[in-house]
């Protein structure tokens, strides 16, 4: 099935999320070591098509570059050339962690499980997919 990958990276760990097949739903997916993150999503190909990554950009409150940018662009860089024919687009994702917070205790996770920084990284990975395709509409 098509499959929109929602992608937010970080240093170790690698939150992921997937659009369901026709584009309109985000739902987290997993968080990987981000040493696997590519090996990941290459095994995750072979049984999904993946038509697009929307990766979280992390900038400042001002819109500049943050510092974790660095790290994002060296990712993009291996994720090309991984996935050289698949496109690439970028979302803002400030304020990600914050939101999927929100979104456990709304949905009456308990402390305990908020606390597992897995599911903070692969609801934010939601949270980014889904702000873009919401614009998509």
């Amino acid at each position: 099935m098509d499959r929109i990958i929602g992608i937010d990276y970080g240093r170790s760990r690698v939150g992921l999320a997937q659009s369901d097949p026709l584009g309109i739903f985000a739902s987290p997916l997993e968080t990987v070591p981000a040493t696997k993150i590519i090996d990941y999503l290459q095994t995750y190909a072979r049984s999904e098509t993946i038509l697009k990554f929307v990766v979280g950009y992390p900038l400042n409150l001002n819109g500049a570059h943050a510092e974790a940018a660095a790290d994002v662009d060296a990712f993009l860089v291996k994720l090309q050339k991984a996935f050289p024919e698949t496109p690439v687009a970028l979302e803002d994702e400030r304020f990600t962690s914050v939101l999927a917070h929100r979104a456990m205790i709304d949905g009456g996770m308990k402390k305990s499980q908020r606390r597992e920084k897995e599911s903070v990284d692969k609801i934010s990975a939601a949270i980014i997919l889904q702000a873009y395709l919401d614009k998509k509409k």
